[in-house]
């Protein structure tokens, strides 16, 4: 049987504790920019996943787009804040398929 220590539980920050306290709180400046980042990299995986899953290669899927190697690269690594219109492209091209829900 495991032992919790109720002091060292007591000591734990929330996330949303931690992001307010590194990043600000919710809807500021330095918050928004963050969970940007964050979701920019969340998709850029997503893609890079379905890449590999199909076996293709970046030099592959950049010549189905028309696009430098280069550029599947610095959005794979999240050097890129890519547009929606990117994120669809190179979701097509894998083979991909998104619905939007508003609500």
């Amino acid at each position: 049987m495991i032992k919790l220590d109720e002091n060292k539980l007591n000591k734990l920050q929330t996330s949303s504790a931690r992001l307010d306290k590194e990043y600000g709180p919710k809807s500021s400046p330095s918050r928004e920019a963050f969970e940007a980042r964050a979701k920019s990299f969340y998709y850029a995986e997503i893609l890079k996943e379905q890449r590999k899953q199909l076996k293709m290669t970046q030099q592959q899927l950049a010549d189905k787009i028309g696009k430098k190697r280069e550029f599947i690269s610095n959005i794979e690594r999240g050097n890129s804040d890519m547009q929606l219109s990117t994120f669809l492209l190179i979701s097509n091209a894998l083979g991909l398929r998104y619905s939007l829900v508003v609500g």
